[in-house]
């Protein structure tokens, strides 16, 4: 894709584990998590690594959905289909597995009524005339209308939401 829209000499690949990042101590500035979190149980390990490459100061950033209420996890969901490979933590966890890896948290952000609002959205356009040429749907194949569903259901219940987490490395 870099190629095709000629940003190939501006781009660097790497493939590697989140828990043993392939760079030196303090190489970058920023760093994001975007729906990582629910897929490794390790979140201290994962904090620890992206400290360790940031610079002092430097800003990592998350979005994750987190445990934000009581009740069952319902499979399959778009990371997991069964309770065996879901991560799923919650924000207090996150906070204090950032706290011990040398990070302060600088602000946090639910995000339910927004990933509400966004999932119906996607679940109406899906059922009018279904799935878009390009979408989530090709990476989670057929069970992908249940896993939009699971996940709807268990945000308006209050079990789950996406968080965003803005912290600092100190």
């Amino acid at each position: 894709m870099t190629r095709r829209t000629k940003l190939d000499g501006l781009a660097e690949f790497r493939q590697g584990s989140a828990l043993d990042l392939p760079f030196e101590r303090h190489t970058f500035d920023r760093a994001y998590m975007l729906h990582v979190g629910m897929n490794i149980a390790d979140k201290a390990g994962i904090f620890r690594e992206v400290r360790r490459v940031l610079k002092p100061a430097g800003l990592f950033t998350i979005y994750d959905i987190m445990r934000t209420g009581d009740g069952a996890i319902r499979y399959p969901v778009p990371w997991a289909l069964s309770e065996e490979t879901s991560f799923v933590a919650e924000v207090k966890d996150y906070r204090d597995a950032l706290q011990n890896a040398g990070f302060r948290v600088a602000q946090e952000r639910g995000r339910r009524p927004f990933a509400i609002e966004f999932t119906e959205r996607m679940m109406a356009r899906m059922a009018q005339g279904g799935p878009p040429a390009l979408g989530l749907h090709l990476l989670l194949g057929e069970k992908a209308p249940i896993m939009a569903g699971n996940i709807l259901a268990m945000m308006k219940e209050g079990v789950l939401e996406p968080v965003e987490l803005y912290a600092r490395a100190v």
